[in-house]
């Protein structure tokens, strides 16, 4: 696994561990400031910037990750194939990149911006809350994933049928539908009509 601040276990002067920081932002998602990344999900949350990636084989199908039990926010439940926060200063399409690698070590062969959408969204499990201006990216992969078994449990290609399917009967995270349907036309647009999104 490729060593970053998001998974380093980095020491201060003082031997306590470094804060991982988020970008917060206003409502035009410009940045505003920072916060340490639990106290920016704590209730009611403060609005920060993310990212969500659709990551397609050429069949059309999406890849899901089902998220590690062992994760603080959300764990154990389906998602999109890589969700998670740029660190200050970093844009949005590399850290989309970087987490991608980090978590499933695979490299997209084609990432695009897909929009933004912002939305509100407490977990009700862990009592946290989402409050996020998050950056959307559509791509598609070639490469089997390997995934982290730190950060993903399990992954699987779904064709819309197999997500309705699945989403009937297993937990998705509280974001999913929401950052899915906002990047519905650019997946329309990189899987074609005949994949049925």
């Amino acid at each position: 696994m490729p060593i970053t601040p998001a998974t380093a276990t980095h020491s201060s002067s003082n031997g306590t561990a470094d804060a991982i920081l988020l970008e917060l932002v206003d409502e035009s998602g410009v940045t505003i400031g920072t916060a340490e990344k639990l106290s920016a999900h704590q209730p009611p949350g403060r609005l920060h910037r993310a990212f969500s990636v659709f990551l397609f084989d050429e069949r059309g199908r999406l890849l899901l990750q089902q998220r590690a039990l062992g994760k603080y926010h959300s764990p154990g439940v389906w998602s999109n194939t890589c969700c998670g926060h740029p660190y200050p200063g970093e844009a949005p399409f590399a850290a989309a990149a970087r987490r991608t690698y980090e978590e499933l070590a695979v490299s997209p062969s084609l990432l695009a911006e897909a929009g933004t959408v912002r939305y509100n969204h407490p977990d009700p499990a862990s009592g946290l809350v989402e409050q996020e201006y998050n950056h959307l990216f559509v791509g598609l992969v070639q490469a089997a994933p390997r995934p982290d078994p730190e950060e993903v449990a399990e992954t699987a290609f779904v064709s819309p049928a197999e997500l309705a399917e699945r989403h009937g009967k297993d937990t998705f995270s509280a974001w999913f539908m929401t950052v899915l349907d906002a990047a519905r036309p650019a997946v329309r647009e990189l899987t074609g009509p005949s994949a049925g999104w």
